[in-house]
């Protein structure tokens, strides 16, 4: 389970990294501000996640329950937030209408918060030291 989540982790990262170098470079020429924002948005959080995973990846003290929670909720609700952010950011670049998937962003960001309170669960089930 560790190395899924480091893995996952570290391609989520790599990624951020590279969409959001993207949207500084590639998009500022092509859609506007208010586009590059959202897109951006989309970036930062794919970064705090992709940070998440590889701290839950390197921890002892969680569950391996807890950590399929977080590896499956960070997965979708990146894919469903940071994914259709940058689908409806790009729309105008785009022959798809991605403006028809956008209640799937405010479930990406649920299952996003799902993960980060798997984790509150986790700690405060932990016995003291």
């Amino acid at each position: 389970m560790d190395k899924k989540l480091l893995i996952l982790g570290s391609i989520f990262g790599l990624l951020a990294v590279m969409l959001g170098a993207f949207a500084a470079h590639g998009l500022e020429k092509i859609v506007d501000s208010s586009a590059i924002e959202s897109f951006q948005t989309g970036v930062r959080y794919q970064m705090y996640q992709a940070l998440l995973l590889l701290l839950v990846g390197s921890m002892r003290k969680i569950s391996t329950k807890t950590k399929k929670i977080v590896l499956l909720s960070t997965f979708f609700g990146v894919i469903f937030f940071s994914g259709s952010i940058y689908g409806l950011a790009t729309d105008e670049l785009s022959a798809l209408n991605f403006k028809t998937i956008a209640f799937v962003t405010p479930i990406g960001g649920i299952l996003m918060i799902i993960s980060w309170l798997a984790l509150l669960i986790n700690f405060v089930k932990l016995k003291p030291d």
